[in-house]
């Protein structure tokens, strides 16, 4: 089945949009048809992206943690731009410290934006979906939201509680034909994943992303069975089917695409 313009006509809003994974969201829906709504706390990325893109290509700077923003910039884009279809939440920070050095700044900016901004998010725009009967709502999540990770018991758990909300949200969307699903990605060649390698290692096939791949039996950490690390275009693509009609008896799913690092624990 071609996938190519299946998305024609429809509205995505993303969060994060500026570069990584949601760079690659907003590529990948323009790619299917899709109009989208590319949002970020910073600008360069974004209107890098409109500049691209023309018309199918709408750039908002948008701080997910604040709520009152948020909905501000939903209710406008429902009256300037168009009713909204699909939101995919992918904004989202790591900071890594063992807990017990875990600042209190740290844990809450995490949760701040991992998890309060995918519920300020979901929660405008699944009003407006569940008033006209249709619509569908992608959270990225992280396959470490399913197994322990040393460092990232703040990103980790930020993720754990944005999947089960996503979940909660869609068991109360479903009688109303609104979908909710999450994407829980593995190691990921973006600039996060870059950050977390020593310095000097930052290149996709240096030591640093063989280590990943390996894994490291000090960290508890398996390797990645399918012997590469993702591309942003990977996670991509599982959003991109998610909300489009050949998912459409699909919710409540949490899809890893991890390679197979966390052997599905």
């Amino acid at each position: 089945m071609s996938t190519a313009q299946e998305l024609s006509g429809r509205l995505a809003l993303v969060t994060g949009a500026g570069r990584g994974i949601g760079e690659a969201v907003v590529r990948v829906l323009v790619e299917r048809g899709c109009r989208v709504l590319a949002t970020d706390v910073d600008r360069e990325g974004i209107d890098a992206l409109a500049r691209e893109h023309g018309g199918s290509v709408v750039a908002r700077v948008l701080d997910v943690t604040d709520a009152a923003a948020v909905e501000a910039l939903v209710a406008d884009a429902e009256e300037t731009v168009g009713a909204l279809d699909i939101a995919v939440n992918v904004a989202g920070i790591l900071r890594c410290s063992p807990v017990g050095e875990l600042t209190d700044e740290d844990w809450a900016a995490t949760f701040a934006v991992n998890t309060n901004g995918v519920f300020h998010v979901s929660r405008a725009v699944s009003r407006r979906m569940a008033g006209r009967g249709a619509g569908s709502i992608v959270t990225v999540a992280s396959n470490a939201a399913g197994i322990p990770r040393t460092t990232m018991a703040a990103y980790a758990a930020s993720k754990a509680a944005s999947v089960m909300f996503t979940k909660c949200l869609g068991l109360e969307l479903a009688p109303l034909g609104v979908r909710c699903n999450t994407v829980s990605p593995g190691s990921t060649l973006t600039d996060m994943q870059r950050g977390m390698w020593p310095a000097g290692e930052e290149r996709d096939d240096g030591p640093a992303a063989r280590r990943v791949i390996a894994g490291d039996l000090a960290s508890y950490r398996t390797g990645i069975p399918l012997g590469r690390i993702a591309d942003p275009s990977d996670i991509a693509e599982a959003v991109a089917f998610l909300v489009s009609d050949r998912a459409r008896h699909i919710t409540l799913h949490d899809l890893y695409v991890d390679g197979g690092a966390t052997l599905r624990a």
